[in-house]
């Protein structure tokens, strides 16, 4: 039997347990996972946090665990890599150095400009006064960026000049010691994933999230309310194009700046009618775009992992003709504030599959606990009909008083 280890408790997590436990010999470890993740075949959790690396390692060791796989961005930023192979243990993932990509957005400005990449033109600023003065000197709209890790939810776009100022405001009097102040970028926008060792690579279905909380894309901006894959309008010559422009050079880049990169990266990408241009890298995969990308693997994960660990270019064999999309559900008041403990909802339909993220044990019952509770995800020959699928589950079994998702997930490729 062979041991694996995945680090974090949400739903792409789960996704990356139940993908890697595909394998019948194979028993996943999750840290510390949820409470239904331990119903998935051949996954147990452990109820150890994911930045108790000393834990982590020693529980690595003790099982004689074949990789680690990490999960959330925090744990990498903060060194779970340097930590584990200090100690000799097998893990996929960016070291502190390379995660800078995410963790700092000024490191990944000037790798990219260092490396020939395209992306949006900025400034960056630590001093509240001189950030003002720029922006109501700009014509928005404008993006404002923390500098550092915001879980998804440390950039707003600003459409007015007084947007623009209250987003500096809120962010360098919140904690932010720097932020960066970008171009608006207008376009498609879309995710491609690599997995990586070095400059060896191979990448995934393009996807597209819906950040936004409402229909139409309306709404504060979200840790992400839904995706799909593939996306239809990004044929096979632009992601061709994405790859030869963005992520070959970022992954030449690093490695002649001696930060090589290892582990999954997420380019978040934006197709302008000046070409492909980066909004953001992410040393990680995404959530909810994990939970539509993965199931598309026909290959097994942990088989490309340990290719890849050993310098080897692995070959990967996806699905061909079925689109994946998935809603989540998340709680009535996500994302300003969160009420936790509701029941949730019973879905038993054999169209769809469900990917839990914020759930809790309470007494006999597993009750929502945290903002995005789960997903709902279906696959159809076309992009409409599992929309479909998926809005009549849901309008079926979950309750609107406590729970809020779109129906209009894939909208900007149905239609087209």
């Amino acid at each position: 039997m062979e041991n694996w280890l995945v680090v974090g408790g949400g739903g792409r997590e789960y996704v990356l347990a139940q993908t890697l436990a595909k394998v019948s010999d194979r028993q996943v470890y999750v840290a510390p996972g949820n409470v239904m993740m331990a119903k998935l075949p051949r996954v147990k959790t452990v109820a150890i946090d994911e930045m108790a690396f000393s834990e982590l390692a020693e529980f690595a060791e003790k099982q004689h665990i074949q990789c680690t796989v990490v999960g959330p961005e925090q744990p990498l930023s903060a060194g779970i890599v340097d930590y584990f192979e200090a100690k000799n243990l097998p893990i996929f993932g960016p070291n502190k150095q390379a995660a800078q990509l995410e963790s700092s957005k000024t490191f990944a400005k000037q790798m990219m400009e260092n490396s020939g990449v395209p992306t949006a033109s900025y400034q960056e600023f630590t001093d509240l006064k001189s950030a003002l003065t720029y922006v109501q000197a700009q014509q928005p709209p404008l993006v404002i960026k923390a500098d550092g890790l915001a879980a998804g939810k440390g950039v707003i776009i600003a459409n007015s000049t007084q947007e623009a100022t209250d987003a500096v405001e809120k962010l360098l009097t919140a904690g932010s010691k720097k932020l960066l102040v970008e171009d608006y970028l207008q376009g498609e926008e879309f995710s491609l994933f690599a997995m990586v060792n070095g400059t060896t690579f191979i990448t995934m279905p393009i996807a597209q999230d819906h950040k936004r909380l409402s229909d139409g894309d309306e709404g504060p901006n979200t840790g992400g309310m839904g995706a799909y894959s593939p996306v239809p309008h990004v044929d096979a010559s632009l992601k061709q194009a994405a790859i030869d422009q963005i992520i070959k050079p970022i992954l030449s880049g690093m490695a002649d700046a001696g930060t090589p990169f290892s582990g999954f990266l997420y380019a978040g990408l934006i197709n302008t009618a000046a070409g492909i241009k980066v909004i953001e890298f992410n040393v990680r995969m995404g959530d909810p775009e994990t939970q539509v990308v993965l199931p598309q693997l026909k290959s097994d994960l942990g088989a490309l992992i340990l290719q890849l660990k050993q310098g080897k270019q692995p070959v990967a064999e996806w699905q061909n003709g079925e689109f994946y999309l998935g809603t989540v559900v998340a709680s009535r008041d996500y994302p300003r504030s969160v009420v936790n403990g509701r029941p949730l909802p019973v879905i038993k339909d054999s169209a769809v599959t469900i990917s839990y993220a914020g759930v809790s044990q309470d007494g006999e019952q597993i009750v929502s606990h945290g903002g995005r509770v789960l997903m709902v995800t279906t696959k159809a020959k076309d992009l409409q009909t599992a929309q479909a699928k998926v809005n009549a589950v849901l309008d079926a079994n979950v309750d609107k008083s406590g729970y809020t998702f779109r129906h209009d997930i894939g909208f900007h490729a149905i239609g087209q």
